[in-house]
């Protein structure tokens, strides 16, 4: 499940699609927060460049924080670090 926003980008839509195919029955929430780092380090002009995600699945019970965010990571691909300079990742499994 997917927080709807007004407006996308294209790198939040991917995320979000490569999200909810990795990760099926998660709810998550990914919030572009690069309007807070505008003329920061990582601040590219697209208006996409800080993400931060809140996401809870069932496949992470029983995974260290670690090992969730390079599950969230490999998702992505080379979006983060590539076309991303930036995400902050919550991931959380029901009930935690």
């Amino acid at each position: 499940m997917v927080n709807p926003m007004s407006s996308k980008g294209p790198a939040q839509q991917e995320m979000e699609s490569l999200l909810a195919a990795a990760f099926p029955d998660a709810i998550f929430t990914l919030s572009n927060d690069s309007a807070n780092h505008h003329g920061h380090a990582g601040d590219d002009g697209s208006g996409e460049s800080h993400f931060s995600l809140r996401i809870e699945w069932a496949g992470f019970a029983g995974q260290s924080r670690v090992a969730r965010q390079r599950a969230v990571n490999k998702a992505l691909g080379d979006l983060p670090g590539q076309r991303v300079h930036a995400l902050a990742i919550r991931a959380t499994a029901p009930g935690e």
